[in-house]
């Protein structure tokens, strides 16, 4: 399992966020540089975003919402989510989104 993971759900239909792009970077000297991307499976999860090991730092990941709702033919207030993290030590990066349309929340999960 990578050090970071990612779970999407769509709190309209009540299942999972599947085929939401997803891209892990890194806050640099020159702004954010890409560690990682890949797309929620049928689950809306992604199990293997980036690396076994992060060095401390901050991090991002960008959920790519607009593209997601535009397949649906679903007009959204938010194009993309941005969640932005300090990894400092510890085995595991869980960062779940709950996604709506209007709306999205987060929080650190295990």
């Amino acid at each position: 399992m990578s050090f970071v993971t990612t779970h999407v759900l769509d709190a309209v239909s009540g299942e999972p966020a599947a085929g939401v792009a997803v891209t892990l970077s890194e806050r640099g000297g020159e702004g954010w540089e890409p560690v990682a991307s890949g797309v929620t499976d049928a689950d809306g999860r992604i199990g293997d975003l980036g690396p076994d090991r992060l060095d401390e730092g901050v991090y991002q990941v960008r959920f790519d919402t607009g593209m997601y709702f535009s397949t649906r033919d679903v007009a959204t207030f938010y194009p993309e989510v941005l969640i932005t993290f300090e990894v400092a030590g510890g085995s595991h990066y869980h960062v779940p989104l709950l996604l709506s349309p209007f709306a999205y929340s987060t929080y650190r999960g295990s």
